[in-house]
């Protein structure tokens, strides 16, 4: 039986992570969504008792244009997720995406010293994670 050095999180995570407002508008998220190219953004927290979230295409695919609402009339604190599952750079990837699996996600904020450093996803975890060697 083979065994197999997977890395950790860090290796693989997006760094360049956005972050927004909750108040912000659906409308106004996507604006920024477009802007740096980015199909998912951190919702920050308030203060600091409070949680991070996370804001994803499928939230306004789902909660937005399926159910027929303007979203420049939706706050991005209707629609997100908060809180959101996070994970340590460290983590090994094997694990993270049986944290996943276990939970039913697909994104998730890295974090470090209670700070965002990265977001990781599926797709990060396949082609940066399991095939380094694409990139």
């Amino acid at each position: 039986m083979t065994v197999r050095n997977w890395g950790p999180v860090r290796n693989c995570m997006r760094t360049d992570v956005t972050e927004i407002d909750g108040k912000l508008d659906v409308w106004s998220a996507l604006r920024v969504m477009k802007d740096v190219s980015a199909t998912s953004l951190i919702v920050k927290r308030r203060d600091e008792n409070d949680e991070y979230g996370m804001l994803l295409f499928s939230d306004i695919a789902t909660k937005v244009i399926a159910k027929d609402r303007a979203p420049e009339r939706v706050s991005v604190y209707e629609i997100a997720t908060k809180p959101c599952l996070t994970v340590r750079p460290d983590m090994e990837i094997r694990l993270c995406a049986r944290l996943f699996e276990n939970f039913g996600i697909g994104h998730a904020p890295v974090v470090e010293d209670d700070k965002i450093v990265g977001i990781i996803s599926y797709y990060r975890l396949v082609l940066h994670g399991l095939m380094p060697e694409l990139e």
